[in-house]
């Protein structure tokens, strides 16, 4: 696997993971659709006609909102492989500027996953609208609003869809055993629950190749199953593909058919996926032959429709099916939140994934019990399976409601399409949805508001920590220190230079923070080499490993200051500590010999003294690495130039009794750098410099981090300061330390107190 090209084993393994990750949610619609859809007056309506009705409303339901939305258009909006809502909004602030990020760069543009060229094409017609939305704040908000409401709705399937697929399954029992208690069927829903987020810690590589054989058996069986209800019950059933049996069922039902639809969406609950139409006509097709010769059996249709032989083994598989259903909503959460983080959009969390898992599977722990609580408590707190179907239907539409308007957009802004068909698409697949919604929203106060308010709560906890946090950048951009003032002071920076290199993580990707200079002062020294290092998030999903580093200086060579901007995208995950200390060491070494051979080979753009420069074909061959045993000995058969650690015997024992103690600072991976001994020097001030980066390294890394503390202004207004002092402090305190998310250990670690005045 190399920068996301995946090999044909990978992409056959990913194509058998899909069944269970993807199609398991396609395929559990037939547990609860017929049930949601007849739970109301629609059950009195007890005729062939209306049950012929009901499945022609699921089928062209299937047909427009699956096949014609999802499959064929949207799946043509992707961003690099990746959809979604996210994917959508990344589209847009790329091809026109309607991100709020303020830590944007020329040299991003570059990247080469930034641009596509399918949406090379520019339609003239479109600049007045995009240079409205680019020029008014309030339109780019209200976009973000707009992304984070959809996103927060596709949280909340993460809890809902678990739920009630676990549920209709287990419910499934009550067919023949009528006496079991209501309580019994909760225990058995929850402990599958907790036994389903538990699993997660596995990882969705693991979980996938567990659950594939049970989607595949299941697919099987309800296809089976069909046949045989279609040829003992009704062979007719195929007439109910035509609409006219659409028409005769609104003319029958009235208000009552209009209020059954917000059962019937609930058959498109997996459109997001691709092929949403696959193995639902067939799930369809099983209940409405059994239903229009069995008009008593609704709330039970699927279950009563199984040949009473086959009935265990279905239901058992019917409950691990449910399982494997809940598994694609609960990785695609996963991402959404660590898309939502990336971009600043989302508090502090740990993103666990290792090395044997395919790239974009993660895990995220507070989020895996934040949504079993959630779960748990609509699980026991909707008595009525069919409430718990109303919020699950409502979230999903309205999810869908905010995909068709961002589609709309991107019709106009990225395929360059004309306005009036962006606006044609926008009209008719979402006058479609409305009028599922309009049913829908009937529904509220039958559990319909559960997930409203929750998703209201996600999106103000999203908001209040993407203003905080815009807030604070924006502080520090303009209390960065001159360049001029850091000149004046000369290239010992007028403080004493120690050995070992100092790397100061800042949000800023040009100028000097304020961090830096409060440290000198309450401190005159620092080390002999200075790295100010700015990760940031690029709205691309990955980021090639070869284009990931910038690197600049700050101030003349003697100096010895450096900036390196480390670009990821909004699905990349952090690397270990120390393959980027190795990185970042290989990547300064590599600009130092490119700005040697002259600014004609430097691949970037001048920042005022700063050359920003990608890493070149050449990276990594400057220096050679030798990874070292346990006891400190270099493992490679050429012994490198040994150097002697400056730190002091107390240091050093400080650092051995804290590797002892913390079992995963002993992992740490160990190497020790050399400079080639074949390479040639046009500039003998060359190799000094790379000499002294090593001994730098060899001497020790610190990383020095601002701890913040914030504050609103004393004439700022009482809803500012109340979002600053409460919510958005609340969050900071709550949520995990920047040295926690890098992993950086402590004995490296160095806090600079900072107030900000917000």
């Amino acid at each position: 696997q190399v920068d996301g090209s995946y090999q044909c084993k990978d992409v056959l393994i990913l194509a058998y993971q899909s069944f269970g990750v993807l199609f398991g949610d396609l395929s559990i619609s037939p547990l609860y659709v017929f049930k949601s859809t007849f739970s109301g007056n629609l059950s009195n309506y007890q005729s062939e006609d209306i049950i012929f009705g009901a499945l022609s409303l699921i089928f062209w339901t299937l047909t427009l909102l699956s096949l014609f939305k999802h499959v064929i258009i949207l799946l043509n909006a992707d961003d690099n492989g990746e959809g979604g809502i996210f994917a959508l909004y990344s589209l847009l602030c790329r091809h026109a500027k309607f991100s709020l990020r303020p830590n944007h760069q020329t040299a991003d543009e570059e990247l080469s996953t930034y641009h596509n060229p399918r949406y090379s094409y520019r339609n003239p017609q479109s600049l007045t609208v995009k240079r409205f939305a680019e020029r008014h704040k309030k339109a780019k908000t209200a976009l973000l609003l707009l992304v984070l409401f959809g996103t927060c709705l596709l949280i909340c399937v993460g809890f809902l869809t678990p739920a009630i697929s676990i549920r209709s399954a287990i419910e499934g029992v009550k067919v023949r055993s009528s006496e079991l208690h209501y309580g019994v069927v909760l225990i058995i829903a929850c402990i599958l629950l907790v036994g389903l987020f538990v699993l997660q810690h596995r990882g969705t590589y693991r979980v996938a190749f567990m659950f594939a054989p049970i989607v595949i058996l299941w697919s099987l069986s309800i296809a089976a199953i069909g046949v045989y209800n279609i040829l003992k019950w009704n062979p007719r059933v195929y007439k109910a593909l035509s609409p006219y049996y659409m028409y005769t069922f609104f003319r029958d039902t009235r208000y009552d058919g209009w209020i059954s639809l917000g059962g019937v969406l609930l058959c498109v609950t997996g459109a997001e996926a691709m092929f949403a139409d696959l193995g639902q006509y067939t799930a369809a097709s099983i209940r409405a032959a059994f239903l229009s010769k069995n008009f008593a059996a609704v709330s039970t249709s699927f279950y009563a429709s199984i040949p009473d032989s086959l009935f265990w083994p279905v239901l058992v598989m019917a409950t691990l099916a449910a399982i494997v259903a809940s598994q694609s909503v609960i990785s695609a959460t996963f991402s959404i939140v660590k898309q939502c983080y990336a971009i600043g959009c989302f508090p502090r969390v740990k993103v666990v994934h290792k090395s044997k898992w395919f790239r974009g599977q993660i895990y995220i722990p507070e989020i895996n019990w934040v949504l079993l609580v959630l779960c748990l408590a609509v699980t026991v707190g909707f008595r009525d399976i069919n409430h718990l179907g109303n919020a699950y239907g409502l979230t999903y539409m309205s999810a869908m409601f905010v995909t068709t308007w961002l589609t709309a957009l991107i019709i106009n802004f990225v395929w360059g399409q004309s306005l009036v068909l962006a606006l044609l698409f926008a009209l008719f697949f979402g006058s479609i949805e409305i009028i599922f919604l309009s049913s829908s929203f009937i529904r509220i106060s039958k559990g319909g508001w559960v997930p409203l308010v929750l998703s209201v709560i996600f999106m103000l906890i999203m908001f209040v920590w993407h203003y905080g946090s815009r807030k604070k950048y924006l502080y520090d951009f303009h209390n960065k220190v001159p360049m001029k003032q850091i000149l004046t002071l000369g290239p010992s920076l007028g403080i004493v230079r120690v050995p070992g290199i100092g790397l100061i993580f800042t949000a800023l990707v040009s100028g000097v923070p304020a961090t830096f200079t409060r440290f000198l002062t309450n401190l005159p020294t620092f080390y002999q080499v200075a790295v100010f290092v700015c990760e940031k998030t690029v709205l691309v999903p990955y980021v090639p490993q070869k284009e990931r580093y910038l690197i600049g200086r700050i101030g003349p060579k003697s100096f010895r200051m450096y900036r390196c901007i480390v670009r990821n995208g909004y699905k990349d995950v952090q690397k270990n500590e120390d393959d980027f200390e190795n990185d970042l060491i290989m990547s300064i070494a590599e600009f130092i010999q490119l700005e040697a051979e002259g600014s004609g080979t430097l691949e970037g753009s001048v920042d005022g003294r700063m050359a920003v420069v990608r890493t070149s074909e050449k990276f990594g061959k400057r220096l050679e690495i030798s990874e070292l045993e346990r006891n400190g000995e270099a493992s490679s058969s050429m012994p490198p130039t040994i150097l002697n650690s400056s730190k002091s015997h107390i240091l050093q024992y400080l650092q051995s009794t804290y590797e002892m103690e913390s079992p995963g600072s002993t992992l740490r991976r160990r190497v020790r750098f050399k400079l080639q001994p074949d390479m040639n020097y046009r500039d003998p001030n060359v190799k000094d410099e790379l000499l002294e980066l090593v001994e730098a390294k060899q001497s020790g890394v610190a990383y020095v981090l601002g701890h913040s503390h914030i504050k609103a202004k004393m004439n700022a207004p009482c809803l500012k300061r109340f979002v600053i002092h409460v919510a958005y402090l609340f969050l900071r305190k709550n949520c995990r330390a920047p040295a926690v998310v890098l992993n950086i250990p402590q004995t490296c670690l160095i806090e600079v107190g900072m107030n900000y005045y917000l």
